[in-house]
């Protein structure tokens, strides 16, 4: 039977943990999001490299430290996961909502500042990119909102 002190300490633990919930979750949308952006857009699809403001080598070259730092992002975060339910204290609901808002902020900031501001690549080369650009986007706030949302349900009580 589970009492009161119990419940109190669990908590608290859930509430000390809160952060490493959130940012475990936000490295893994980040991660998940670049990896799927690097594999399909670019490796399957071919439509860019990461850097598209040089040769074909080094938008290649480019490409690989990119998806290399999609891994780095997918595996810290994974191990904070793994650190967290070792403790018991993995809260699942905001996770995913640092998925959501890591996933949604990288998506947005690519298709933002890498797309526009920078130009150092488009989503598509066509003659009209704002269909692509604008889906792209709306994509990003949508994730944007849903991760906001779970993580502003599930903040700590203090």
């Amino acid at each position: 039977m589970t009492t009161l002190k119990d419940r109190r300490y669990a908590h608290e633990d859930r509430s000390y943990h809160s952060a490493r919930n959130f940012w475990s979750g936000f490295l893994v949308g980040l991660g998940f999001v670049a990896f799927f952006d690097e594999t399909v857009f670019h490796q399957l699809l071919h439509w860019h490299h990461f850097y598209d403001r040089s040769t074909t080598d080094v938008g290649l070259v480019s490409d690989g430290l990119f998806h290399a730092f999609s891994w780095f992002a997918t595996v810290g975060g994974l191990f904070l996961v793994a650190d967290l339910r070792r403790r018991k204290a993995f809260w699942k609901k905001r996770w995913i909502g640092g998925i959501f808002l890591g996933a949604g902020i990288f998506q947005l900031y690519d298709g933002t500042i890498q797309h526009k501001v920078l130009r150092i690549h488009q989503i598509r080369y066509v003659e009209n990119v704002v269909i692509y650009d604008v889906i792209w986007n709306a994509t990003a706030v949508v994730m944007i909102i849903i991760g906001a949302y779970l993580v502003a349900k599930t903040r700590p009580k203090m």
